[in-house]
């Protein structure tokens, strides 16, 4: 007989919770004991969209500070031995709730959680965006929380998620490593969701730089290794520094008449700006729209990357 578990999905709204309840609702398998969904709205405007299973769901308030400290209220709240955290845009698959059952059933003791297997449906026919890519590349995460079942008792031995991580970002690979420091395993299961992309306007990859505001916290918290012990891929943050600093090297060198200096920073700055534009360009559909919407990102993607992780080293150093 597999273990009780309760399921947690924290939410700000999207539509798109309806489908992940609906999915959850109408599935194989045991029943979750506890359906607990945290409406993290920073002022929640009409009622949340729980679709045809929305009787069998509790909604709890959250504290509008993010998908880690959300989560927090979910699992203090849940009261079975396992607590699977679904976000509010994953489709669990037909067969979600028997295959977390079995999941759950051949855990051994130290195995603090189960991940699933995530599928990012892509468009045939054609390749995919940049944004598309973005999303997919959950894929190949380690433990990311969009599907996690926890051992409630592993999460309390680790006080849980660290809600310094106010974004949808690192949260995970951060449990991961403390519940892995603290002697615990993680493995990966057999059930499947999906995660569909959502709808982006052009400049999503310029938002989601706000994300390199984090990374200061695990190097400091693991090292110069931070990114083996936590795995998270390696990022392009010494291109983008690279580029930024011609760029400010070359405005520096006009406004101080210094045209050699100027010009040969601001070479390095297109040249930088260029590699990165192609290397987003050539993955992708190419259309007209795509081209400009990476060539125009791509000169505000670097110093949006560099001031963020700037911002981020500076918080740590005022003690945020």
């Amino acid at each position: 007989m597999s273990p009780a578990f309760d399921v947690v999905v924290p939410t700000v709204g999207r539509p798109e919770l309806a489908a992940t309840l609906d999915a959850l609702d109408a599935g194989d398998g045991p029943r979750p004991q506890r359906i607990i969904v945290v409406d993290d709205r920073p002022g929640p405007d009409g009622p949340l969209p729980l679709g045809r299973a929305g009787e069998h769901v509790e909604v709890l308030r959250g504290p509008a500070r993010g998908p880690a400290a959300a989560r927090n209220v979910g699992w203090r709240e849940a009261t079975a031995p396992w607590v699977a955290c679904l976000d509010d845009d994953v489709v669990p698959g037909p067969s979600w709730r028997a295959d977390l059952a079995a999941d759950l059933a051949e855990a051994e003791p130290g195995v603090a959680g189960v991940a699933g297997r995530l599928r990012v449906p892509l468009p045939t026919g054609r390749r995919p965006t940049d944004w598309e890519r973005n999303v997919a590349g959950l894929e190949s995460g380690r433990w990311v929380t969009a599907d996690l079942a926890l051992r409630r008792n592993a999460l309390a031995s680790v006080s849980g998620f660290d809600e310094r991580f106010r974004r949808a970002y690192r949260e995970d690979a951060d449990l991961a490593a403390r519940l892995v420091a603290a002697g615990w395993r993680l493995e990966v299961g057999r059930r499947r969701s999906a995660h569909p992309v959502r709808p982006a306007d052009r400049w999503v990859s310029v938002r989601l730089q706000a994300g390199n505001a984090d990374d200061p916290r695990l190097r400091l918290r693991y090292g110069r290794r931070w990114r083996e012990v936590t795995g998270v891929h390696g990022g392009r943050r010494g291109r983008h520094l690279a580029v930024t600093g011609a760029g400010l090297v070359a405005v520096a060198g006009a406004a101080a008449r210094r045209p050699l200096l100027g010009g040969a920073a601001a070479v390095a700055w297109v040249a930088g700006t260029a590699e990165l534009a192609w290397a987003r360009i050539a993955p992708g559909p190419r259309t007209a729209d795509e081209v400009v919407t990476m060539v125009l990102t791509s000169v505000a993607l670097p110093p949006a990357a560099t001031w963020h992780w700037l911002r981020g080293w500076a918080a740590l150093a005022t003690g945020g």
